[in-house]
């Protein structure tokens, strides 16, 4: 639950459209639940802004669906990362919203369409190859709450093609930068703009890209001063933390 669910909550409650006991019922399973595989965490959208995220590599399709059934009771937006479509047919039976994002890989569960960012979440990507990456990324924010844009496939062996699109990145608060290889977008697309760039090394490349630390350590010592990098592949992280300096403040 987030703090304008539990606000109206406590109007049902206080405008007699619900029982206290009722209204206890609801709150019940603040701030964690046991189901014995998982404790979901239901407190996590109070103290960070967004509920908890399930990584679903490493687990059962019964235990992804059990952890979906819980964060079903709090109607707020659910992610599942790293996922397959068996997995998505058997969630699919407890959440009918469920949709499924074959490139990015994830389940989605929209609930709250409203919009927490500021500004544009924009998002680039090196080469075709590194899409699911970039995917992940977009699909992040935009269940966040972004107005979220792409381009894709602009790397720097024809950087004429970042070029076509740099009036469009100015008008970013924010960019993710997805490459593999070398990863020198990052740092090319740093240097072309004031915002924060937030860099996502892929595992796209040739042997002695050794899955990915090539790119990671080249966007690890970039050397423009506002790239800033996650780790390899990590589009989810990247696509978060974009959203979290994307989103309004409380004035």
């Amino acid at each position: 639950m987030n703090p304008r669910q539990i606000h109206a909550l406590l109007e049902q409650v206080r405008d007699g459209a619900l029982t206290p006991d009722q209204g206890l019922e609801r709150l019940k399973h603040l701030p964690f639940e046991d189901l014995g595989y998982a404790r979901v965490d239901h407190h996590r959208a109070l103290r960070a802004g967004f509920p908890e995220v399930v990584f679903g590599r490493g687990k059962t399709p019964a235990q992804v669906v059990g952890i979906v059934k819980s964060l079903s009771r709090q109607k707020s937006n659910i992610l599942v990362t790293r996922t397959d479509a068996e997995t998505f047919k058997k969630v699919r039976r407890v959440a009918r919203k469920a949709e499924f994002n074959e490139a990015a890989r994830a389940i989605t569960v929209v609930n709250d369409t409203e919009v927490y960012g500021e500004g544009v979440v924009y998002i680039v990507c090196a080469g075709t190859s590194d899409i699911p990456v970039a995917e992940e990324a977009a699909l992040t924010a935009r269940l966040m709450g972004n107005d979220v844009r792409s381009s894709y496939d602009v790397g720097v062996a024809g950087i004429h093609r970042l070029l076509s699109i740099r009036d469009a990145l100015t008008e970013a608060s924010v960019v993710i930068v997805v490459a593999g290889m070398e990863g020198a977008l990052a740092s090319v697309v740093g240097g072309l703009l004031s915002v924060p760039v937030i860099a996502v090394p892929t595992s796209v490349g040739y042997g002695s890209n050794f899955g990915g630390l090539s790119a990671l350590l080249a966007m690890l010592n970039s050397c423009a001063s506002n790239v800033v990098t996650v780790n390899i592949d990590n589009g989810f992280g990247a696509g978060y933390v974009a959203s979290l300096i994307n989103r309004k403040r409380a004035r």
